[in-house]
């Protein structure tokens, strides 16, 4: 068990002290992704392809991205151009290899070689261009070597066994000064190079390609092969522009995404109420479907100005409207674009759909959205992206760059057009499963008229309204109408008005009606209080005669009780005085 544990501690040793393969840094945007790190450090690198598919722009940006970010000079041997030929050919990239030159960071050799000149013989070899590789090497202090291209300097050899004798001597002689080399070579038939043998002696294979589909082209880039590393295996397109190279690993992606509770504002107050929280979530999907006319550009762009207004940067990319048209556009229904395009915080790119191939597009989109670093991306419409190619490479094309989207924490916006009679809750390129926010603009016609409704398919972690709701396209902008039913339903447009109408007339005749028994009521109200009133007088008179009476009565009984009285003692008094008489 001992001998066991220590046998096994020694292989945990070894196996920590392996040297991995030192990899040198290309500086071409997607290049390093797609091979893990870069080319192989002191190895030589074989860039293979047809003519026009961008080899050499590959070799230079590759030694002044050395020469320039990582402190690395190069040599640059050319067998076919000139050194002057060179640096213009290179300044439309941006590239000054004059400036490089001066600066003693980049030498540049032109080797010319005449295949007439050459005599083949059994002992013919390329000591005379070792030695100028040597001094151009050693007059720079060169850590990167970029030869161009190998069928130039063995054009004129027939003898197979001595071809690949002396491509592998100049391989291994690359090698021997550590140096990080590219050689470019040309695509031959059945093999990756014209004469198949250089593709077995260089540790690194790339291929590029430039095809051509349905006149419309795409330059795609693969790693063959790469000697002790591993590295991404597919085709990946890449374009060359003004800055140079540009590789998109479209294939590399995956669901680590962060995802964000802020929300923005959609530039419609009507539309954030009916999605409950106020508006998008940050970073995630939009998607607005619906058929022509229905107003999904002009959602698109209450939500640019909404977010520029912000102080945040917007990016639209417009397949069917210019910059002018769609400004002038947006103007009439109340969305002026124009500052926001003076201040630069709105950058509108229109451009044909067909104009790339669909990746080349994809690539073009990633490499915008990188410079110019947008809060929000809106697609208008994805669906003319179909022109460009089919169905299922749009939705791969359009997933990758929702997948895009949503690692940089951008809100994308897209639309799409739905074809007229088709079902509406779909779309044409088949993402609807990717959006989170998923709106749909109809037509809604009754009595001759079509108006435009709106109502939230989906938009996940909102509690949104289920409502249809009419919205309106005036000077002032997009105003979504209050839900409006009929008899028969949702009304819109001059049927909602004519009912409108017929109940605020029914409503004016029932109040007429109400006013008129009110009045009727107030009458007999004053004519029985008037009656009320006659009894009431009435019975007052009556009490005031009884009350009279009664008082009359008891004065008359009053005088009757005083005139007995009075009687009492007259009578009381004269018979006394009679007595008294008779006494006598």
């Amino acid at each position: 068990m001992q001998r066991l544990s220590k046998k096994r501690s020694g292989q945990a040793v070894a196996a920590k002290t392996v040297e991995r393969l030192e990899k040198a840094p290309s500086g071409i945007a997607g290049l390093d992704e797609i091979t893990l790190g870069g080319l192989p450090r002191g190895r030589a690198t074989l860039i293979c392809g047809s003519a026009g598919c961008g080899k050499t722009m590959l070799g230079i940006e590759f030694l002044v991205k050395g020469a320039r970010d990582y402190s690395e000079p190069g040599v640059f041997v050319t067998f076919e151009e000139t050194k002057n030929e060179l640096v213009v050919n290179s300044a439309s990239l941006d590239f000054d290899l004059g400036k490089l030159v001066r600066e003693g960071k980049l030498a540049i050799d032109h080797v010319h070689v005449d295949p007439n000149e050459i005599a083949e013989t059994g002992e013919y070899d390329l000591e005379g261009l070792f030695i100028r590789i040597k001094y151009a090497i050693e007059s720079v202090g060169a850590k990167r070597v970029v030869l161009d291209t190998i069928e130039t300097l063995f054009s004129g050899f027939s003898n197979t066994a001595l071809l690949r004798a002396e491509i592998r001597r100049l391989f291994q002689y690359l090698k021997s000064f550590g140096v990080t080399a590219i050689i470019t070579g040309e695509r031959g038939e059945g093999a990756l190079t014209r004469y198949g043998l250089e593709e077995y002696v260089a540790d690194c294979v790339i291929l590029l390609d430039h095809r051509v589909r349905d006149q419309i082209t795409t330059r795609r880039i693969r790693v063959v092969k790469y000697r002790g590393s591993s590295h991404g295996t597919n085709e990946y397109p890449f374009i060359i522009d003004e800055q140079g190279f540009s590789v998109l690993p479209v294939t590399s992606m995956a669901l680590r995404h962060k995802v964000s509770s802020q929300v923005i504002s959609t530039g419609v107050p009507d539309l954030d109420t009916m999605l409950s929280v106020g508006g998008y979530y940050r970073g995630s999907t939009v998607l607005m479907s619906g058929t022509a006319g229905m107003g999904k550009s002009t959602f698109a762009a209450a939500l640019a100005r909404a977010t520029c207004e912000r102080g945040e940067r917007v990016l639209y990319f417009a397949f069917e409207e210019s910059e002018q048209q769609i400004v002038r556009n947006m103007r009439s229904v109340g969305i002026d674009l124009q500052p926001h395009l003076d201040s630069g915080r709105l950058r509108i790119v229109a451009q044909r759909p067909f104009l790339y191939g669909l990746e080349m597009h994809l690539v073009s989109m990633h490499k915008q959205i990188n410079r110019f670093r947008p809060a929000v991306v809106v697609v208008d419409p994805i669906s003319n992206l179909i022109s460009a190619g089919t169905e299922r490479e749009v939705t791969a094309m359009l997933t990758l760059l929702i997948d895009f989207l949503k690692t940089q924490g951008i809100t994308g916006f897209f639309t799409v057009l739905t074809e007229n009679g088709g079902r509406l809750e779909t779309s044409d390129v088949g993402i609807s499963s990717l959006i989170d926010t998923w709106m749909l603009a109809r037509d809604i016609e009754i009595s001759g008229e079509r108006n435009r409704g709106l109502y939230v398919l989906k938009s996940r972690g909102m509690n949104h309204s289920n409502q249809i709701r009419e919205f309106l396209l005036s000077s002032k902008g997009i105003k979504l109408v209050e839900v409006y039913l009929g008899p028969a339903g949702m009304l819109t447009g001059s049927a909602r008005v004519a009912l409108e109408e017929q109940e605020r007339d029914a409503s004016m005749r029932q109040a007429d009606a109400q006013e008129l028994k009110l009045a009727q009521l107030e009458r007999r109200r004053k004519a029985m209080e008037a009656q009320i009133e006659a009894l009431r007088a009435d019975f007052e008179a009556e009490a005031a005669e009884v009350e009279k009476a009664l008082s009359l009565e008891s004065k008359r009984e009053k005088r009757a009780l005083e005139n007995q009285s009075a009687m009492a003692k007259s009578r009381r008094a004269n018979g006394h005085l009679s007595q008294n008489s008779n006494r006598k």
